[in-house]
């Protein structure tokens, strides 16, 4: 990924959601993380933790409990700011959330985790 990636959110979404479905989490990371570095100011840290998400199921994949369960948590409690009312981009905030927590306490208890993560909501 080059590091000037210039994409749109809606983009960033779509490539990062293929990305995740491929079982390629530190991609879809990248993706996310060039999202969040031009993001305007209000939505940085949505972005952002989006982006630990991904790190986070990297972290899982690459058999770090403890690595994942940090960054999960810590991106669930960033989005989780952004509510549910007028979230940018269609963005499944709640979603994204839960399935992060629920992530996290399986990596904790050292299960094999798969991950269903959709970035989007359905009408988003």
């Amino acid at each position: 990924m080059p590091d000037d990636l210039a994409v749109t959110p809606v983009e960033a979404l779509e490539e990062a959601q293929r990305l995740l479905d491929a079982d390629r989490p530190f991609h879809a990371h990248e993706v996310l993380e060039a999202a969040w570095k031009s993001a305007p100011e209000a939505e940085r840290e949505l972005w952002r933790g989006l982006a630990q998400v991904a790190v986070g199921i990297t972290h899982v994949r690459r058999g770090n409990p403890r690595g994942a369960r940090a960054l999960l948590e810590r991106a669930a409690d960033r989005i989780e700011t952004y509510g549910t009312a007028d979230v940018p981009h269609g963005i499944d905030v709640p979603g994204i959330a839960a399935e992060a927590r629920r992530t996290a306490e399986q990596a904790a208890q050292g299960s094999d985790i798969p991950v269903h993560l959709r970035l989007r909501l359905a009408h988003g």
